[in-house]
């Protein structure tokens, strides 16, 4: 079985750091891209970051660029999405999740993302 698990999440205060973590297993990590949502009460789930399957440059919401950075381990059963610099408005829950059909147009759509994790809470306070 494909299982993706989030971890990492935690109370912090605003400008400091947490570290995301996303444990895969049952699935050849080399043929997927993964990615990084969030979804914060009353709104919809929002793309934050995007790994290709070939590591090609990362790609980031607006909203996080130069304060959030993805990657991988080298083995690539693991994503990490370092969130430095946090704001208030980055609480939410935050889900990790895969797909084999992740190109440059579809990295943010929830719905070309074939597998996810249980999601992870992050809460940031002023």
């Amino acid at each position: 079985d494909v299982q993706l698990q989030a971890s990492g999440g935690g109370l912090v205060q605003a400008g400091g750091s947490l570290r995301l973590s996303c444990a895969v297993s049952g699935l050849t990590f080399e043929d997927y891209a993964v990615g990084w949502f969030r979804q914060a009460p009353g709104k919809e789930r929002e793309g934050v970051s995007c790994i290709s399957s070939s590591d090609e440059s990362p790609l980031y919401a607006d909203s996080v660029k130069g304060r959030f950075t993805v990657s991988r381990d080298g083995a690539k059963t693991t994503m990490y999405l370092q969130l430095d610099i946090l704001k208030p408005e980055d609480t939410a829950v935050y889900y990790c999740a895969a797909g084999s059909r992740i190109i440059l147009s579809n990295t943010r759509n929830p719905e070309a993302y074939d597998y996810w994790g249980q999601g992870t809470q992050v809460t940031v306070s002023s």
